[in-house]
């Protein structure tokens, strides 16, 4: 098929765009936890012997401006995604309706999301956390501690809310802005739903190669559930829900039962 002179400036145009996207958000992620498994995988030890810090104190002395911390890296990461949907602004009237995310439909659309979400979430979820225990036992991932917050009512708010932003943040660009963009360039389908997987597990290669193999699995479900819907909505529904159950789970469990 002949690009003209026209499309091949429209597709120059957008794989800058992609390419900037990318490396001040999910991209940038991406090359630190490549080098990061790099560290993990050249330690005493190996990936096994090292441990991820998932949600983290800054400053636990000083628990208001920790507070103030805990509040800038749940909000600003949203930056991203809002710039994603922002210029998906530049071919579509209706950005949040061309992924997904939008309002119509009333409760029921968005009842009828909540319900594939949660289902997606369970469907990923279990089997997740399995995986993750074979690629402990295997030597293949560091131990995930997924949170060091605490247990108080601030830190569960806390969870709960970067739960929220990373299913946001994950969801609208890797799946809503990339199924977006690529085909743009010419990318075929199956190439756009291995490409946004590769992505996901890449950036979180800090995990091990556990991490990484689960996540990609999650990114060919989900990229598979968002052709047949066109919605991100239940992606972002699943995405928080498990991180929910990861990171309050975690919280509350990991002080009395010993292999969490």
């Amino acid at each position: 098929m002949t690009v003209t002179r026209t499309e091949a400036r429209a597709r120059a145009s957008y794989g800058v765009e992609v390419l900037l996207l990318l490396f001040v958000s999910l991209g940038r992620s991406a090359v630190y936890s490549v080098l990061a498994i790099l560290d993990l995988s050249t330690r005493p030890g190996g990936v096994a012997a090292q441990t991820s810090q998932l949600n983290p104190t800054v400053v636990p002395d000083r628990p208001w401006l920790d507070a103030l911390y805990q509040i800038a890296q749940t909000l600003l990461p949203l930056v991203p995604a809002l710039l994603a949907v922002h210029l998906l602004g530049r071919s579509h009237r209706d950005p949040w309706a061309a992924i997904g995310m939008d309002l119509r439909g009333g409760r029921r659309r968005w009842a009828r999301d909540l319900g594939t979400g949660l289902a997606l979430a369970a469907a990923i979820g279990v089997p997740g956390l399995g995986l993750y225990l074979l690629a402990r036992a295997a030597g293949l991932a560091t131990d995930v501690q997924a949170a060091g917050l605490g247990t108080s009512v601030w830190a569960l708010v806390v969870l709960l809310a970067r739960a929220l932003m990373n299913g946001l943040l994950e969801e609208v660009i890797v799946v809503g802005y990339l199924f977006d963009r690529l085909p743009r360039l010419g990318w075929p389908p199956w190439a756009v739903l291995v490409g946004s997987a590769l992505l996901r597990g890449t950036y979180h290669l800090y995990q091990g190669w556990g991490g990484f193999a689960g996540n990609i699995v999650m990114g060919l479900v989900f990229g598979l559930v968002y052709r047949r819907t066109r919605r991100v909505a239940p992606l972002v529904v699943a995405h928080t829900a498990i991180d929910v159950v990861a990171f309050l789970g975690y919280a509350l469990l990991a002080p009395r039962v010993g292999w969490l």
